[in-house]
């Protein structure tokens, strides 16, 4: 009796701390969408003449601060799951962390090309600088299409065939992922080769799908959490008391 009721205890802890942990994971997959108005935001670097134009730099400021944001709360999309996920396939799990890594670096790198640039423009460099604007704009759609765009594609990868495989979350999500990753890359692949620009409507919609997967990866964990019916769910611990209370 003392054994059950202990195992009991265990396993409402055990759900308590991964509604906890599905509630975070879901909390800042959500929050990577406040990145949305920066394509808008950046539109005045886009322009060839941006360094000697007039006008505010506050929406690339704006910008930069929305993907900043971005950039940590994908990496903490990484280390909020992995406990979890690690019980699956730990070499996986840590990809996925390093794949995150790599994303969050990549935005920062694009962020501060802006920066950079913006700091161009009102230290009053002239037209002399307007080439070195151009590469700096260049490189941040650069770092856009590898780091925001590409990196997403491998993320559904990892994390969707942890899912799928773990069932911590319906089939039909990480299936999701899975099918939208090589769309993604064949738009990116389209875009490094200049047969289409990053924001033409076809490139737009074969990213739809990795964008749905990962918003409702979000409302779905935040809403319902992980399946406590998975069996990664069992610590070792629990599977032994419960073991013992059979016998």
């Amino acid at each position: 009796m003392t054994t059950a009721v202990q195992t009991t205890a265990t396993r409402r802890v055990t759900i308590t701390t991964q509604r906890k942990t599905a509630l975070a994971a879901g909390a800042l997959y959500l929050l990577t969408f406040v990145s949305i108005p920066t394509l808008a935001l950046y539109g005045s670097a886009h322009n060839p003449n941006f360094i000697v134009g007039p006008g505010p730099d506050t929406g690339i400021f704006f910008g930069g601060i929305l993907e900043v944001i971005v950039a940590l709360a994908s990496f903490g999309t990484a280390v909020a799951l992995y406990p979890v996920l690690k019980r699956q396939n730990e070499g996986v799990a840590l990809g996925f962390v390093g794949s995150r890594v790599l994303e969050a670096g990549t935005i920062f790198a694009g962020v501060a090309c802006l920066v950079s640039l913006v700091s161009l423009r009102q230290a009053g460099a002239g037209p002399d600088a307007l080439v070195t604007g151009h590469a700096l704009v260049a490189m941040y759609d650069q770092t856009f299409l590898l780091g925001q765009s590409f990196l997403p594609a491998v993320n559904a990868l990892l994390l969707g065939s942890l899912l799928y495989q773990s069932r911590l979350v319906p089939r039909a999500l990480p299936l999701l992922g899975l099918i939208g990753a090589p769309l993604l890359v064949a738009g990116d692949i389209a875009v490094l080769f200049g047969l289409l620009d990053r924001t033409a409507t076809p490139v737009l919609l074969l990213a739809l799908p990795i964008a749905l997967w990962e918003f409702s990866l979000g409302v779905w964990l935040v809403v319902k959490g992980f399946n406590v019916s998975a069996s990664v769910l069992a610590s070792p611990k629990t599977a032994t008391q419960e073991l013992v209370s059979a016998e």
